[in-house]
């Protein structure tokens, strides 16, 4: 339950953000057709956080299981981002009105960022999933802290 939690609020802002800054001032949309645009992603975001996040995390085993390095974990993240979030977000441009050559600029756009923002939202999840106290994210699960009573 924490995982989806975890998901769904990461999702929820991070592409809330982000999306609205590759609309506005990448793909030339109107502030209204981005905001509207954002709207619309809430649910869907929703809906999609935490199957987002199983894929994910399908994707780091199996780039672990080549190398156990960083950039393998970069790398699967920047994968994961575009394969599961590029259809997903030119539907919602379709869905807003936006015209064909918007939405291929911002897909497009999205993708050759992605690369970016597939690695920090990973490590935003990762933060996130942290903060929600997800098992196997949290080190305080595994080794509690000693409480600090107040005297």
């Amino acid at each position: 339950m924490r995982n989806a939690a975890a998901d769904t609020f990461a999702m929820v802002i991070f592409s809330f953000i982000t999306g609205m800054m590759i609309e506005v001032f990448v793909s030339g949309m109107t502030f209204e057709q981005s905001l509207a645009s954002r709207t619309l992603s809430i649910p869907v975001n929703i809906a999609i956080a935490w199957p987002y996040g199983v894929f994910r995390d399908y994707l780091l085993r199996t780039g672990h299981r080549l190398s156990p390095s960083s950039w393998m974990k970069g790398l699967s993240d920047m994968v994961a981002y575009v394969l599961f979030q590029s259809p997903v977000y030119a539907c919602i441009l379709l869905a807003v009105g936006a015209d064909s050559d918007q939405i291929i600029t911002a897909v497009t756009s999205n993708a050759f960022v992605s690369g970016a923002l597939g690695i920090v939202y990973g490590q935003f999840l990762d933060v996130c999933r942290r903060m929600f106290k997800v098992p196997g994210y949290c080190r305080e699960l595994s080794h509690p802290e000693p409480q600090h009573q107040e005297v």
